[in-house]
C-alpha cells in the first residue's frame, strides 16, 4: 500500500508522543523516583528563580539556559525531545509543501507547421543565389529546370502529404551534406519515416534520367581540343579520360575484407569516363575497393549496355589500365606529372607527350573534385544499405551533369580550379623542336 508523506509525519508524531509518555511512566515509577532522589543534585538558585525556562519561556539571564539545565532533570530532557521533534516535523512539513507543489512547464508556442515549412523552402528558393547553392548545391534556375524535367516526364508526382518541390529539396539537402533523415525531418517538420520514404522515391526518379543525362561521346572532336593549338590535331581522336575513385562504403563485417583496398578502410571502386566539358559519359559503381582498375574496366566493356569506344577513338588512362585498343596510357618510365616539369621543360617527344597527356587527364581529377565538393555524401560515411550507396553515387553523377549543362561555372567549379592553380606549378612552354605531330591511335 502506498504511504503518503502526510501519513508519515502523523506516524512520526505519534511515535514521538508515545516515547514521551513512556518516559513519563518510567519517571513516575517508585523505583525511578528512589534512584533519582539518590542521584539528583540540589537545584541551583538559577533553576529556582527561573521556572519559566522549563515551561518554555526565555530567561532574562545573560547565561545560556541550555548550559544551566540539569542533565538529570526529566523536565529538561522532555523539553529537549519536544523541541527536536518540533524542528523535525516543521522541516518535514515545509519540505512536503514544496514537494507537493506542482512544477509548471510552460507549453511551447503553437507552430503552424505547414506555414513554417513553406517559409523555410521559400527562403531557399527565393532568396539569394549563393544561399540557394549553399543549401541545395545548385541555384534556383537549375533546381526548377530539374524539377520540371522530373514532373513533365511523370517521374515525380505530388501527394496529399508532400509537394514535388519539397521532395526534391529534401533529397538535395541529404546528398549535399550527408544529413541524417531525422535532421532533415526537423527542418521540414516531418517524421523520419516520411523523409526516408520520399528519399527513396526521388532516388528512383533521378536514376531514370541516366540515359538522358549520361551519354557516350558521339565521335566528334571535343571543342576543348579543337580550339587548342597545344592539343589539336594530335589529340583530335581523344573523346575523354577514364579513371577510378574510391568512395567510402558501409558493408557487413564479414565482407569488409573484399572492400578494404589501399585506403585501409572499406570503399567501393567507382569507374568513370569524363568528357572535356567535365560531364560524366559513363559511370560504373559498386565494385569492391580491392578490385584492380583493369578488372573494373574489363567489366565495364563486357556489360550489355556498358562502356563503348567508337572506332579510331580513344580515352586517356593511366598505366594501371594497361595498353589496349581504345585506351592510351602515358609512356612508362618517363616523367609524367605536371609538377615534374616545373622549371624543367620536356627534353624529348616522349616527355612532351606525357606532359600533354597529364594536362588533359586533369579533366578526370577536376570532375571527381567538383563531384565530391558539391555532394558531401560521396566522400563521407554512408548510413544506408550498400545497394542504396551505389544508387546514390549514380544519382549524384546524374545531377552533376544536369548542373554542368546549365550553370557549369558555379562556386564549386571555381573552388576546384583555384585549388588546382595553387597546387599545379606553372609549367614552362614546351620547346618548339618537340611540337611535331604525335602518333595516332592506329599508328601506336
Amino acid at each position: 500500500m502506498k504511504t503518503t508523506s502526510s501519513s508519515v509525519f502523523v506516524k512520526l508524531f505519534s511515535f514521538l508522543k508515545s516515547s514521551l509518555l513512556f518516559r513519563s511512566d518510567i519517571s513516575s515509577s517508585p523505583a525511578n523516583k528512589s534512584f533519582q532522589s539518590n542521584q539528583k543534585p540540589p537545584a541551583t538558585s538559577h533553576q529556582q528563580t527561573n521556572p519559566s525556562f522549563f515551561a518554555g519561556g526565555i530567561s532574562n539571564s545573560d547565561k545560556d539556559p541550555i548550559s544551566e539545565m540539569d542533565p538529570g532533570s526529566d523536565d529538561d530532557e522532555d523539553a529537549i525531545v519536544i523541541g527536536a521533534a518540533t524542528s523535525v516535523l516543521a522541516t518535514g512539513y515545509a519540505a512536503f509543501e514544496v514537494y507537493k507543489t506542482p512544477v509548471v512547464i510552460p507549453k511551447p508556442p503553437h507552430v503552424n507547421r505547414e506555414r513554417a515549412r513553406e517559409d523555410y523552402m521559400d527562403s531557399i528558393l527565393y532568396g539569394s543565389s549563393s544561399y540557394c547553392i549553399d543549401q541545395i548545391r545548385m541555384d534556383q534556375t537549375t533546381f526548377f529546370q530539374l524539377l520540371n524535367t522530373l514532373t513533365i516526364r511523370g517521374l515525380l508526382q505530388p501527394t496529399i502529404h508532400m509537394s514535388v518541390r519539397e521532395q526534391l529539396l529534401m533529397f538535395l539537402q541529404i546528398v549535399g551534406y550527408n544529413l541524417r533523415f531525422r535532421v532533415v525531418g526537423g527542418y521540414l517538420y516531418r517524421s523520419t519515416e516520411t523523409i526516408h520514404r520520399y528519399f527513396s522515391i526521388v532516388l528512383d526518379a533521378i536514376l531514370k534520367l541516366y540515359p538522358d543525362l549520361i551519354q557516350l561521346p558521339n565521335g566528334a572532336t571535343p571543342r576543348e581540343i579543337r580550339n587548342s593549338r597545344r592539343y589539336y590535331p594530335w589529340f583530335a581522336d581523344c573523346v575523354g579520360a577514364i579513371d577510378g575513385t574510391h568512395v567510402v562504403a558501409s558493408v557487413p563485417l564479414e565482407i569488409q575484407g573484399k572492400f578494404r583496398g589501399r585506403k585501409g578502410y572499406p570503399t567501393q571502386n567507382v569507374l568513370a569516363a569524363i568528357s572535356f566539358d567535365l560531364k560524366f559519359s559513363y559511370v560504373l559503381a559498386g565494385w569492391e575497393g580491392s578490385a584492380h582498375d583493369s578488372r573494373v574496366l574489363e567489366d565495364a566493356l563486357t556489360r550489355p549496355r556498358g562502356l563503348q569506344v567508337l572506332q579510331d577513338k580513344y580515352y586517356l588512362v593511366d598505366t594501371g589500365y594497361g595498353i589496349r585498343n581504345g585506351f592510351i596510357p602515358p609512356y612508362s618510365g618517363v616523367r609524367y606529372h605536371l609538377k615534374e616539369y616545373d622549371d624543367n621543360p620536356p627534353q624529348n617527344e616522349k616527355e612532351l607527350f606525357n606532359l600533354r597527356h597529364s594536362s588533359l587527364r586533369t579533366t578526370i581529377e577536376r570532375g571527381f573534385g567538383v563531384l565530391k565538393k558539391r555532394f558531401k555524401v560521396v566522400d563521407n560515411d554512408p548510413f544506408w544499405d550498400f545497394k542504396t550507396q551505389v544508387d546514390v553515387i549514380l544519382a549524384c553523377c546524374i545531377i552533376h551533369n544536369h548542373i554542368m549543362g546549365i550553370a557549369p561555372n558555379d562556386m564549386f567549379m571555381e573552388e576546384v580550379i583555384q585549388e588546382e592553380q595553387s597546387e599545379t606549378p606553372n609549367v614552362l612552354t614546351e620547346q618548339a623542336s618537340y611540337t611535331q605531330p604525335y602518333q595516332t591511335q592506329s599508328e601506336r
